[in-house]
């Protein structure tokens, strides 16, 4: 039996280590102390970020990293984006060899603006490429827990290191695509979150849905315009890893990044936001390093400056909305080389 191992004890890695035990793996879970991990493992339910999901027998919680990854054949990391970099740095020591790693986070590296793959190349070294790969897709963890129908994508270097983590996570409810496009994959989940978090804020101000489907429509030529310019397959922002995760993140309530932005559109402050939701939201990290990369590119990102200015500036969220109404003219389409 396969030995995996889930990095990081939040809502989607519990979720993903359910999904796993659910395939008759065995799986261990690590975390820190203070996330909760000696509850978990008496309570059988991580009741702060997944209450109401029974873990498994057959998941193991555990604080000690070198228990947890020891001889384990698949490492799936699921921790926030702006930690990646020291957990790497920590577990490094223990991390076996010969073992697939497969990242499911969602942003950049505030730091350096780098995809979380080069953050993890620049860790472990290139040795790893051909064992690495990125889960990405429209896959709520509250929902992919309850056994309900999701399709995800996978994408490696290696088209091998694609088809066996691909296996690996995939049945009957867990639906999964692969795809060559690292680049394009990983931007496509860490860009939609600065169209999530205005979708949000729209909401949060009164809009309707009109609006919000102007910013998704809008906010994927961004997407595809930053992803290009980045070394992303335009193509693949209109598969699950692009749209895909737009139209799920920007319209579901338990989206994170959606309900922070209607928080601020309904007149909270950024810090007492984050304080309510009690959880990461990418976003808002994402939206700083993509608007500073917009910039140093030269590239046109029109709802990312406003999301910046409304959550680093203080500029009133109605005024940055009529802003970007008033907009001077120009042509619906446009041509992404």
């Amino acid at each position: 039996m396969k030995k995996i191992c889930v990095i990081g004890a939040g809502s989607w890695g519990t979720a993903l280590a359910v999904h796993l035990a659910n395939l008759d793996f065995k799986v261990w879970m690590w975390g820190r102390p203070e996330d909760g991990i000696e509850l978990i493992k008496s309570e059988r339910e991580n009741r702060r970020f997944l209450p109401g999901i029974v873990i498994p027998d057959n998941i193991y919680p555990e604080t000690d990293p070198r228990l947890a990854l020891q001889d384990a054949d698949v490492l799936v990391f699921s921790v926030p984006s702006q930690v990646l970099r020291s957990v790497l740095q920590n577990l490094q020591p223990y991390i076996p060899a010969d073992a697939f790693l497969v990242n499911t986070a969602k942003g950049l590296e505030i730091s350096t603006g780098m995809r979380l793959s080069q953050v993890i190349e620049e860790v472990l070294g290139s040795s790893c490429r051909d064992r690495f790969a990125v889960l990405s897709g429209p896959s709520h963890a509250e929902e992919v827990s309850l056994r309900l129908p999701t399709a995800v994508t996978v994408a490696a270097y290696d088209q091998d290191t694609a088809f066996y983590i691909q296996d690996i996570f995939m049945d009957n409810y867990f639906r999964v695509y692969t795809n060559p496009d690292i680049a394009g994959v990983e931007l496509g989940g860490a860009l939609k979150n600065i169209i999530a978090l205005a979708t949000g804020i729209t909401y949060g101000l009164g809009f309707g849905d009109n609006t919000a489907a102007a910013l998704m429509t809008r906010g994927l030529a961004e997407m595809i315009r930053m992803g290009a310019a980045m070394g992303g397959d335009p193509r693949t922002f209109s598969g699950l890893s692009g749209i895909g995760d737009l139209v799920v993140t920007c319209g579901s309530q338990h989206s994170r990044n959606r309900r922070a932005g209607q928080l601020i559109g309904q007149g909270k402050k950024l810090e007492e936001t984050l304080k309510t939701i009690g959880m990461v939201v990418e976003g808002v990290h994402t939206t700083r390093s993509v608007h500073q990369l917009a910039m140093e590119m030269n590239i046109d990102m029109p709802i990312t400056k406003a999301c910046y200015r409304i959550l680093y500036d203080g500029e009133e969220p109605r005024a940055a909305v009529e802003k970007l109404m008033k907009r001077r003219r120009k042509h619906e389409v446009e041509e992404v080389t």
